[in-house]
C-alpha cells in the first residue's frame, strides 16, 4: 500500500510522468509532471557503448537521467515513499544508477509499460 504523498515515476524510454498518491487510504494518483528527453539532457551528461544504436543511447541516457533526478528528489527529501513503473529495458537501466537513499524509499517496482494508461488503471497495477 502506498503511504499518503508517496512519488509514482512511470516512464519508458521517451518520457516519464510524475503522480503524487493524494488518498490519505488507498491510491489515487494526481499528476504533477510530465518529462520528456528535453527536460533532462542539460542535467546529465552520459555516454553508453559504441554497439548500441542512437535509439538505444537515447532511450538509455533518458532512464540515467531520469534515474538521477529521482535522486535528487529523495536526496532533497522531496521524496518519503517511491513507486516505479518502467518497460523492462528503461527499468534495468534506472536500476544501476539507484542512490541508496532511493532504494530505502522505493517500496513498489514493476516491469510494465504504462506511460499512456490513466491514473486510475496505473493505481489498479499498484494494488
Amino acid at each position: 500500500m502506498l503511504s499518503h504523498n508517496a512519488l509514482v515515476v512511470v516512464a519508458d524510454g521517451h518520457q516519464a510522468v510524475l503522480f503524487r498518491n493524494t488518498a490519505k487510504q488507498g491510491i489515487e494518483l494526481e499528476e504533477k509532471e510530465r518529462l520528456s528527453p528535453k527536460h533532462l539532457q542539460d542535467e546529465s551528461q552520459g555516454k553508453q557503448p559504441e554497439e548500441t544504436t542512437p535509439k538505444d543511447e537515447d532511450e538509455a541516457t533518458f532512464a540515467k537521467q531520469l534515474a538521477e533526478r529521482l535522486n535528487r528528489m529523495v536526496l532533497q527529501n522531496k521524496v518519503d515513499e517511491l513507486a516505479i513503473i518502467a518497460d523492462p529495458t528503461t527499468l534495468g537501466t534506472m536500476r544501476k544508477h539507484y542512490h541508496k537513499m532511493l532504494e530505502k524509499a522505493l517500496v513498489k517496482e514493476l516491469a510494465k509499460t504504462l506511460t499512456t494508461a490513466s491514473g486510475e488503471d496505473i493505481g489498479k497495477a499498484l494494488s
